[in-house]
């Protein structure tokens, strides 16, 4: 049986140093530039989008330096970066040609349309620990062989999922994994 590690994925944070009086003018003029903003429109409900796409949906970091930006706009500070392509998020709110991400551990900022990508992709399992291996069947179906174990945070490409399951790939494997067991597709998903 084949075990296949986890290519890590790092973020970077943002350190930003503040010269009080500055910082302190900038947040008051921060305060008042959100307070004049419609905030309906930067959360978009499920029926309605500027793409006209479905939210909340999940795509996939298209270039291997994607910003974070605190707000819909390139004047917004910059929370992190992340420096790893094809990663999952969540797509929760679209502004203009914003997008409102989400992230496995739940962090959430703004991103560029343009840096993401329709191609689906998966964590397995980035909340449990190393030991938490995860079965990789050769079909779909609990009592199906075991054809390698795939480790907590190794990224998958999703070709296909049905019944509870999602065919997923990567370097040297193919195979089917319980979807429950990924951070990028919605419970009982159906991907063609």
């Amino acid at each position: 049986m084949r075990f296949y590690r986890t290519e890590r994925f790092e973020i970077i944070m943002a350190n930003f140093t503040f010269r009080s009086g500055r910082f302190l003018l900038g947040s008051l003029a921060i305060a008042g530039m959100l307070s004049a903003i419609d905030m309906a429109a930067l959360a978009q409900t499920a029926s309605s989008s500027v793409s006209g796409l479905p939210i909340p949906r999940y795509v996939s970091l298209k270039s291997d330096r994607v910003n974070v930006r605190v707000g819909p706009s390139r004047e917004h500070d910059v929370s992190w970066t992340f420096i790893r392509s094809r990663l999952p998020v969540e797509i929760i709110a679209e502004y203009e040609d914003w997008r409102r991400i989400r992230d496995w551990e739940g962090q959430t900022g703004w991103v560029f349309r343009t840096l993401l990508t329709g191609y689906r992709s998966a964590l397995v399992t980035p909340w449990e620990s190393a030991e938490g291996n995860t079965p990789l069947r050769r079909r779909p179906g609990p009592n199906e062989r075991v054809v390698a174990e795939l480790e907590p945070e190794v990224l998958v490409g999703v070709l296909e999922c049905k019944d509870g399951y999602c065919r997923v790939s990567g370097r040297d494997f193919d195979g089917w994994v319980d979807q429950s067991r990924l951070f990028g597709v919605y419970p009982d998903e159906v991907v063609e």
